[in-house]
């Protein structure tokens, strides 16, 4: 009789365990960069790129991954937008000295969005 309770206690803990490694991940999604830009101090060039962020609100801290490995980090601000938006996008805009920057990054069917702190 004890044992079965100990065996029970057992499954149940694994299986709450493991719920959390299957769980989605809200805070990453992937992008792809047509162009040249900069992120913080770092020039990205063009390829597939993957946001990853922690706080929440007005306060995240960005890691931007290519292969895994990563490649620039930036201060910046979550966006709620009023509908998901239907495609992966990303918002540059060009400083006075002709560098263009990202300023915001919109994830498929996610409806927040990813503002970088500006120059």
């Amino acid at each position: 009789m004890k044992f079965a309770r100990y065996f029970v206690s057992f499954g149940i803990l694994t299986l709450v365990l493991s719920v959390g490694a299957f769980a989605k991940d809200n805070h990453s999604g992937n992008f792809t960069l047509f162009e040249t830009v900069r992120v913080g101090s770092t020039q990205l060039e063009p390829g597939q790129y993957k946001a990853q962020w922690t706080g929440s609100g007005n306060e995240v801290k960005v890691d931007i991954l290519q292969n895994g490995k990563t490649v620039a980090t930036a201060e910046g601000t979550i966006k709620e937008l009023g509908q998901p938006s239907p495609y992966n996008a990303v918002t540059t805009k060009t400083l006075q000295n002709d560098t263009k920057v990202v300023d915001e990054i919109d994830f498929n069917k996610r409806s927040e969005a990813l503002v970088l702190a500006g120059e």
